[in-house]
């Protein structure tokens, strides 16, 4: 069974991160046996969905699914019905209700948008899991204009420990950015005769778009004081908002900051004739001074 699932697993990190959820599904389609392992291994965008009762959005993932069932954090049914359902308990579920809100206020206040949703489950040993999802999807109102996708899947467990709580968090970011470009296209267009333009344009288009997608994973433990079972809400709160900022700086400084310089080594905007001339004339005035 390790074999199957570790291939399968394999496979996925190869194939385009754009097109994830279709792969999983022919996987699950081949080796139907191995759906659960498969699907709780893999992080896929976070869909969205809408609770019959109250009119509300949430996101559906691995972690608030049961068979082919998704639980709301705000009514806390499942959709389709499901009689025996996996719920939390009286009293965690009582804090999932004000985690969702707290996380609401946050999710306004960082992304301006989106949707978010946090559910959580009772552990053997006593203590308790869950996750927080985030996800934020900027659609073009324009051929031309750029759209994109993020999602973020925050998986911790928490331990009481006397007046203190040890807290391991596992965080996931997916982004995905996508760029056009059609200002040149609809130039070319104009000046091609009628019977070429449909062809020219569609692979116009194809070569003006530009797709950049993946993932990051980074993991954390800490220890906090526990003043009331509340706290774990304004704990976990900030290790999640410590840890989004690091991530998102670190995709902006770090990954595109090498793909930028990746490109500058690939093509050069300027002359490079006329930049190595620079160089040596700067090096023949420093000479110069020099003496």
């Amino acid at each position: 069974m390790t074999d199957i699932v570790d291939s399968m697993l394999d496979l996925m990190r190869r194939l385009p991160p754009t097109r994830v959820e279709e792969n999983v599904a022919a996987l699950v389609g081949i080796c139907p046996d191995y759906a659960d392992d498969l699907l709780g291994s893999v992080d896929q965008p976070l869909q969205v969905k809408v609770d019959h009762a109250t009119g509300r959005e949430y996101l559906a993932c691995d972690y608030n699914r049961d068979g082919e069932s998704h639980r709301s954090p705000w009514s806390n049914e499942y959709d389709p019905p499901l009689e025996d359902g996996t719920t939390p308990s009286p009293k965690l579920r009582k804090l999932e209700i004000s985690a969702n809100e707290a996380f609401d206020t946050y999710r306004e206040m960082y992304y301006e948008g989106g949707v978010s949703s946090v559910y959580l489950w009772d552990l053997d040993d006593g203590g308790f899991a869950g996750v927080v999802l985030l996800k934020k999807v900027m659609n073009s109102s324009a051929p031309d204009e750029p759209s994109g996708t993020w999602d973020s899947i925050h998986v911790f467990e928490a331990s009481e420990r006397g007046r203190q709580a040890h807290y391991k968090l596992t965080s996931t970011v997916m982004l995905q950015l996508v760029t056009r470009q059609n200002g040149e296209s609809e130039k070319r267009q104009n000046a091609l005769p009628a019977v070429s333009q449909k062809t020219a344009t569609e692979g116009w288009k194809k070569d003006g778009e530009l797709n950049l997608s993946g993932s990051m994973t980074r993991q954390i433990e800490n220890d906090w004081p526990l003043h009331d079972f509340s706290s774990h809400i304004t704990n976990t709160g900030k290790m999640i908002e410590d840890m989004e900022i690091k991530m998102r700086n670190l995709l902006q400084e770090v990954y595109f900051g090498k793909t930028r310089d990746i490109i500058y080594d690939l093509r050069s905007v300027d002359d490079l004739e006329k930049a190595r001339r620079q160089r040596e004339l700067q090096k023949e005035l420093v000479g110069f001074i020099k003496r």
